[in-house]
């Protein structure tokens, strides 16, 4: 076999990506996903429009001092009509931006140049030629964003082949294609793109959008047809329905098409780039995203469990270490032996899959589903259950009794907890208020253990979800509460389910507590307790 062929990776996160519905991003933001995208391998970062908004000014402005392998590239447009680019301001930022590359983006079908920049054609590509030119000029490595090409090249080919010509002709290191509004199919993008590589003698490169749900088929396809460079965002963000998927493309590539982008360390950090990337986006990362999302290789039903635990390869396409990821086994009321014995091997559990608990627990988890609960969403909730059921928990405190008081005053809303514990035969009671009544329990159940476990203070509540289980049951009805917690280096998810919220609330905040307290127990965060005196909450 010979060397794969390298694609180049162009990311536009930090420009097209912010352009998604409900994505902003901060100059801080954007200068640490620089960052992280740096570490990954992608060749080129797209910052932003220099010549736009101060907050792209700003990121150029920090992210000089940075030394990016990558190169750091402006994004602006082809000078005004019947204008001149000394004259156009955004062209002037964008040169002044510290950035080693510049990314013009120009119309390529007539009917925009016709209808949007209301120029003649002669103009348009006039406009192209002499920005490109400009930016070489200046010393920019010059990529051309060929708009709407596609639409443009199935309405009027020879217009549309003009104006990549006289990109290339101005010097362009790189001529991207871009499907901009996202219509066009895999096929017709093979085809094309095997035209414009075989007519105009540049590198190529391909910018889809994902309208059809095709952006990253587009892309493959592309490449397939002689393209060598990707433009796309992590996640898939974007505009509309988005831009090509970086976290499908790349491991499709490499993985799969035998192309070199990344080397085999980098692309281990794809799944942990995709997640901090929708966190600092405020972004909910998809669990069935392919690749890198929560449940990308997670297997529920009993036989899948149990041929995986043969060889992973019977339900796994890859391995999912090869992209930062990692196999899970999710229990439910599908759940077989298989799922129970892999999920208590993956917690050191040593587990007799002959033992007549294996099926007691398998029953009990199955009955419990009935009832509303779902542990698919909630391994801290789960892991607890089957550390109780195999003995491998220990009493550390009993709760004893709760009380809620909800009072209306003219000041407002006053929410009361009343809490009472029992730890290692002391009794403890203790009263808080709170925010509500689920922060007012939170509250007086972490004055009640601090003086015990003071790193309980490290815990915090990240997320809080109540769904209704039965809807014509009303304001009766049975509900389950999901809770995400952290302690800053990890995070977990239990549940609650009960016909009152503030009892299922409760049920998931406990697991909260037990499941954090198993996590110090393992990191000896509680060394100056006595060993025989750690172990679990036990209701």
């Amino acid at each position: 076999m010979g060397t794969p062929t390298p694609i180049t990776i162009f990311d536009t996160t930090l420009r097209d990506g912010t352009q998604g519905e409900g994505i902003s991003l901060t100059a801080e933001d954007k200068v640490k996903i620089a960052l992280r995208l740096d570490a990954l391998g992608v060749h080129y970062i797209e910052g932003g429009n220099p010549g736009s908004n101060s907050k792209d000014i700003e990121f150029f402005r920090r992210i000089r001092e940075m030394n990016l392998k990558a190169k750091l590239t402006a994004f602006g447009s082809t000078r005004r009509k019947n204008s001149s680019c000394e004259q156009d301001i955004n062209l002037k930022h964008l040169t002044e931006s510290g950035a080693v590359a510049a990314t013009l983006v120009g119309k390529t079908w007539d009917f925009h140049v016709h209808t949007a920049l209301q120029t003649t054609l002669e103009e348009n590509l006039a406009m192209i030629y002499e920005s490109l030119a400009y930016v070489r000029n200046r010393g920019m490595e010059a990529l051309f964003d060929a708009e709407h090409f596609f639409d443009g090249y199935k309405a009027n080919p020879e217009y549309a082949l003009a104006a990549l010509a006289k990109a290339r002709d101005a010097g362009a290191a790189w001529i991207v294609l871009c499907d901009t509004n996202g219509g066009t199919l895999p096929n017709e993008i093979q085809e094309i793109v095997s035209k414009v590589v075989s007519e105009i003698n540049a590198p190529i490169g391909i910018h889809t959008h994902n309208d059809c749900e095709l952006a990253v088929a587009n892309s493959l396809a592309a490449v397939a047809a002689g393209a060598r460079q990707v433009q796309g965002t992590i996640n898939g963000y974007g505009e509309r329905c988005g831009n090509a998927n970086l976290c499908s493309v790349l491991p499709n590539l490499q993985l799969k098409m035998g192309y070199r982008a990344v080397s085999d360390e980098q692309i281990k950090m794809l799944t942990g780039v995709a997640r901090y990337v929708s966190e600092l986006a405020n972004a909910h990362l998809p669990v069935n995203q392919p690749y890198v999302g929560n449940a990308a290789f997670a297997h529920k039903g009993g036989i899948h469990v149990s041929a995986i635990m043969k060889d992973s390869k019977t339900y796994e396409h890859i391995q999912p270490e090869l992209v930062g990821n990692k196999q899970r086994v999710l229990v439910s009321e599908l759940a077989g032996q298989s799922n129970i014995l892999s999920k208590a091997q993956e917690l050191g559990l040593n587990v007799n899959p002959e033992h007549a608990k294996s099926r007691i627990v398998i029953d009990r988890i199955k009955e419990l589903e009935h009832q509303g609960y779902q542990f698919e969403g909630a391994d801290a909730s789960l892991e607890l259950l089957l550390r109780d059921a195999f003995g491998d928990t220990q009493d550390i405190f009993t709760v004893e009794s709760f009380k809620m008081m909800v009072e209306k005053t003219a000041a407002g809303m006053v929410s009361e907890a009343i809490v009472k514990l029992r730890v290692g035969g002391q009794q403890v009671y203790t009263v808080a208020e709170g925010n509500g009544p689920v922060n007012a329990l939170d509250n007086a159940l972490r004055k009640a253990l601090m003086q015990f476990y003071p790193d309980i203070n490290r815990i915090h509540l990240t997320d809080y979800k109540v769904r209704v289980l039965d809807e014509k049951d009303a304001t009766a009805a049975k509900v389950r509460v999901l809770m995400e917690s952290t302690d800053f280096k990890d995070t977990w998810n239990t549940v609650g389910v009960s016909s009152n919220v503030i009892e299922a609330s409760w049920e998931a905040l406990i697991d909260s507590i037990r499941y954090a307290l198993l996590g110090m127990v393992k990191k000896d965060a509680l060394a100056d307790i006595p060993r025989e005196e750690l172990g679990l909450v036990n209701l």
